[in-house]
């Protein structure tokens, strides 16, 4: 959009330099003026507020906002607000007026007694040619055993919807956070290859040195050069690796594909982000399924009392106005108006309907009884989720304590081996075998790593830990 402002100014300028007019009207015109350049500059930064380095707090608040499921689900309690209203709006006088237009091609005859030949009978048309008959209905429900239920169900409903956007933005922040960090560690692997990488290519050169000076054969500085092609291959296999986890991370959050980011990390937090608290017990009531179930269970017990009252009567009040205009001529049709109006109660008994009422308090019966297995099915299921998570982080958890001592193992390792090597003690094939080892061992840290984080976050799931809010 393309806005040139320059005549609002030069208007401006000209009225506030030539014109006669006052201080206040001067301070209005540039208030507003102000005012609508203020909302066209945020109109225009607002299209973007996701920058291109992004943390993992920032990735969760926007795909909270902009994840396509969880505005379905947003969307999904809108709806049923609007369903709510439509069972409700029963409660209001319900208005509405018919109107006709009739023209008897041949009327309708009736028949009078004659009083001077009763043999004879006086026949006369029944109505006018051309009838325009009308009504206007007002009712007002007083009882009703649907509406009732409707207004009786209203606030689980609400809170059913709410609960499922609920579970929605909890399951959202585990892939995004799993997402998150599947991409970090990635590219710290890359920098494990880029170290690696920079160490073979030392090698490599130390190597091709000692072969010039015919201090080695070329086997040593060969076998260094079949190291550094396969970790080169590594890392280009990490790169295209990366690029999906990024469209992997940017689909959980709801970024357009073209949108680039880069994820940002204090690489001090890994240790103070991977320890949690195993001593919690496990609280039902914690978790959202938990919830959604309970919510289900009094909506359908609501159901089990409906269909049992269902018997008692509708009670409504009405009024009705019937305008009747009706004339030979049909020019003079609304000449003259013959109204009636009535007012009163109408009750309505369901006395039989083909046990209609019973099969259905029975059908809800059964339904409650299912949802009371589904609640012990579920209990069940969150337990043993629950112990499987526990158990799965505290087992991450051990192996990365033994990865980490790997790591400083095979590090001293290495630098003792080249060291001996370069005094000429050890094999090159001693050496190769140490650097292989010690990118194998921070290579496999960096998944334990992971695996613990994501299984942090499924304990964290289990317990109902997870805040959206």
């Amino acid at each position: 959009m393309n806005l040139t402002f320059a005549p609002c100014f030069a208007q401006l300028d000209h009225m506030l330099k030539n014109e006669p007019v006052s201080k206040a009207y001067k301070a209005i015109l540039t208030g507003v003026l102000f005012l609508v350049l203020s909302t066209f500059l945020s109109g225009q930064q607002a299209h973007d507020t996701l920058p291109s380095k992004v943390t993992l707090s920032q990735c969760i608040t926007y795909a909270l906002a902009h994840q396509a499921l969880v505005q379905q689900s947003q969307l999904d309690e809108d709806i049923t607000r609007r369903n709510i209203r439509i069972a409700l709006s029963g409660w209001y006088p319900q208005l509405e007026f018919d109107a006709g237009l009739e023209d008897f091609l041949q009327a309708p005859l009736s028949t009078y007694p004659n009083v001077l030949d009763p043999a004879s009978p006086l026949t006369y048309p029944s109505t006018s040619n051309f009838v325009s008959p009308g009504i206007f209905s007002a009712s007002q429900t007083l009882y009703s055993n649907s509406l009732l239920f409707a207004a009786r169900t209203a606030r689980q409903l609400k809170n059913q919807a709410s609960e499922n956007t609920e579970n929605t933005r909890i399951n959202t922040t585990v892939d995004v956070t799993k997402a998150f960090y599947d991409v970090l560690l990635t590219e710290e692997q890359l920098n494990v290859l880029d170290e690696d990488i920079v160490r073979l290519q030392r090698n490599y050169q130390d190597a091709w040195n000692l072969y010039k000076d015919g201090l080695t054969d070329k086997i040593d500085y060969q076998r260094t050069e079949i190291s550094l092609s396969n970790a080169q291959a590594e890392k280009r296999t990490a790169q295209e690796a990366l690029k999906a986890k990024y469209s992997v991370l940017k689909h959980t959050m709801g970024v357009v594909p073209g949108k680039q980011l880069t994820v940002s990390y204090d690489s001090s937090r890994y240790e103070s982000e991977i320890l949690y608290d195993t001593s919690k017990n496990l609280d039902y009531s914690k978790r959202i399924e938990y919830k959604q179930m309970q919510t289900s269970l009094t909506l359908q017990n609501t159901e089990i009392s409906y269909y049992r009252w269902s018997f008692l009567p509708t009670l409504s009040a009405y009024y009705d106005y019937e305008p009747l205009f009706q004339n030979d001529q049909f020019a003079d049709l609304y000449n003259k108006n013959y109204p009636t109006q009535v007012i009163g109660l109408k009750l309505t008994i369901p006395i039989f309907q083909g046990l209609n009422r019973l099969e259905n308090l029975s059908r809800a019966k059964i339904q409650y009884k299912r949802l009371e297995l589904g609640m012990e099915y579920l209990k069940s299921g969150i337990s043993s989720e629950y112990t499987q998570a526990l158990a799965a982080y505290l087992s991450n958890l051990n192996e990365l304590r033994i990865a980490k001592n790997n790591i400083a193992v095979a590090k001293d390792i290495f630098n003792t081996v080249k060291f001996q090597y370069d005094k000429g003690i050890k094999a090159y094939l001693e050496v190769i075998v140490s650097e292989t080892d010690l990118r194998t061992a921070e290579l496999n840290y960096l998944d334990i790593l992971f695996q613990v984080l994501s299984s942090k976050m499924d304990l964290e799931k289990a317990l109902g830990d997870i805040k959206t809010n």
